[in-house]
């Protein structure tokens, strides 16, 4: 299986993970076009879950095993649901890459409404919105220095370092000319607000990015922290507000499309979000419709770069690409409209 070396994995969970008996089961879990994933089930049925950069890094930092496996370990006895983590491999001789292996945790990855309705019953939508933007709170509320990633990144500049990176990222894999996208840069370096407080950013906190066990109506655990940084709170809150489309709401999400998991119904709207999430921290929303542009503008240029390495061959499994193109079109025109009207 590519990104998986069998006998020296058997060999490393065997010595480096309590109570792990081989041989074991690897297989790939469907949904990632960054980190490859994967879930290991020994020969007792015991699950866990690999997470490995992909076989062509483009952007080191951005595939930082080392780094993501200490942000789930430092928030491990926070209010934020993460993983435990198991063990963390910085020889690339054993896999080819740096790895780390955490809990497989039981629950659902929210990715359609029609999987949404499915899972989570009409009763229990309106306390998993609200649970989702709880957990944003608390984990903005953590303070950095407490769980010791007080030098997980600057604190101040977030804006200004994040248009200078994702501006990079697109010049150096972008497919195709968009004008939209420099357009759009432009706007948001000229109209960069102040930055008003520093947190844990997590970057991509979205609920196809959750396991959710339904029927209680909650998140069993945060995923992907990939891209978590220290900066200003209020990117996560944009991010969420434009993959929060309730009926009716035709603005693309992170998909790309106008369909988001919410869009079912049942679930609070953007203005209950927005309200619970200023009660829990203290920290207004006000202007929150610049980080909806520079969300979108970013998410375009984050997805540009998985389609170039899906092109490249350096990704675990196939792809759409023309969808991915339409993806990051619609991504791009939703920041241009948005960065040219009169809320930002």
């Amino acid at each position: 299986m590519k990104g998986i070396q069998q006998d020296s994995l058997e060999s490393y969970f065997a010595d480096h993970i309590d109570g792990v008996k081989t041989p074991l089961s690897i297989s790939m879990i469907a949904g990632g076009h960054s980190n490859l994933t994967y879930l290991v089930e020994d020969a007792t049925g015991r699950k866990m879950v690999l997470r490995r950069p992909p076989t062509g890094a483009v952007i080191a930092t951005a595939h930082d095993m080392t780094r993501e496996h200490r942000i789930l370990s430092s928030l491990a006895d926070s209010a934020v649901p993460v993983p435990r983590t198991l063990a963390l491999c910085e020889d690339d001789s054993v896999n080819d890459a740096p790895f780390y292996v955490m809990d497989y945790v039981e629950g659902a990855v929210l990715t359609s409404p029609e999987q949404t309705a499915e899972v989570v019953p009409e009763s229990k939508r309106h306390a998993l919105g609200l649970n989702v933007i709880d957990i944003l709170a608390h984990l903005h509320n953590v303070e950095p220095n407490d769980v010791g990633l007080a030098d997980l990144g600057r604190r101040e500049a977030y804006l200004a370092r994040q248009l200078k990176r994702w501006k990079t990222q697109w010049k150096k894999t972008k497919t195709r000319e968009i004008p939209f996208m420099d357009d759009v840069h432009a706007v948001l370096e000229a109209r960069m607000p102040e930055q008003k407080g520093t947190a844990i950013v997590h970057g991509d906190f979205r609920m196809g990015n959750f396991l959710t066990n339904g029927p209680a109506g909650r998140v069993e655990a945060v995923l992907d922290w990939e891209l978590c940084t220290l900066g200003d709170p209020l990117a996560d809150v944009g991010y969420v507000m434009n993959d929060w489309n309730g009926p009716g709401d035709d603005r693309p999400t992170a998909s790309g499309t106008g369909s988001s998991a919410i869009s079912c119904g049942g679930f609070p709207d953007r203005e209950a979000l927005l309200n619970r999430y200023e009660e829990l921290t203290g920290t207004s929303t006000q202007g929150i419709d610049y980080y909806r542009a520079f969300q979108y503008w970013r998410l375009a240029a984050i997805v540009e770069g998985v389609l170039s390495r899906y092109m490249k061959g350096v990704m675990g499994e196939n792809a759409d690409t023309d969808a991915f193109r339409t993806q990051v079109d619609n991504l791009a025109e939703a920041a241009s409209e948005l960065a040219h009207s009169d809320v930002i």
